[in-house]
């Protein structure tokens, strides 16, 4: 019996750590500094998110964008991810963290793919995001979950967020729905002013 206590905590002393969810829902009013207001009333805020790593929110034209954690010099004014559609963050993050550092971030993305019979056609997407580390600044949407579309999205997204948010190469790779693309999953818009 010993000896199988003894190999048994050999395993787990080098089994990969697990990833723990902490969720923060940053408040624009309370918890963001104003950067940048623009002409539409949009702007783009820095918020306060997991420990030392900030949220990144920007607003235009009635589409959302948001960046999470430590940012590189690539990170301009014209760095946006969002969808075509008019659409709406919902307001919670679910960090994704693994040695006491948050790696991804899942935000919910409401889009409005019509003004007609919103509750059939109002699109839900799970965004997985790619967290910025300090000193590196690597941060972007990595994959996208159709939440209406999938049976357990939220499970969903945090197993495509263990299986593709590190190896990720932003800026360079797509970030592509997994499981089912639903009609009202909103097509994704990104411009890094390259």
């Amino acid at each position: 019996m010993r000896l199988i206590s003894a190999a048994a905590a050999l395993v787990l002393a080098f089994a990969p750590a697990r990833a723990e969810s902490v969720y923060t829902s940053p408040k624009l009013d309370t918890e963001c500094t104003l950067l940048e207001k623009s002409d539409d009333g949009g702007g783009s805020w820095k918020c306060k998110g997991y420990r030392d790593y900030p949220v990144w929110f920007s607003e235009g034209d009635a589409r959302q964008s948001i960046f999470f954690g430590h940012l590189g010099d690539w990170y301009k004014e014209t760095a946006w991810e969002s969808f075509g559609p008019f659409n709406h963050y919902g307001g919670t993050v679910e960090w994704l963290i693994e040695d006491g550092r948050p790696y991804a971030a899942i935000s919910r993305f409401f889009i409005q793919n019509s003004e007609e019979d919103l509750a059939k056609n109002e699109g839900q997407t799970l965004v997985i995001s790619k967290v910025g580390q300090p000193g590196v600044g690597e941060a972007c949407v990595a994959a996208y979950v159709d939440a209406r579309a999938n049976k357990e999205p939220n499970a969903l997204a945090r197993n495509v967020a263990a299986e593709v948010v590190k190896g990720f190469k932003c800026r360079l790779d797509e970030p592509v729905y997994h499981g089912v693309e639903g009609p009202t999953a909103g097509p994704p818009s990104r411009d890094f002013g390259q």
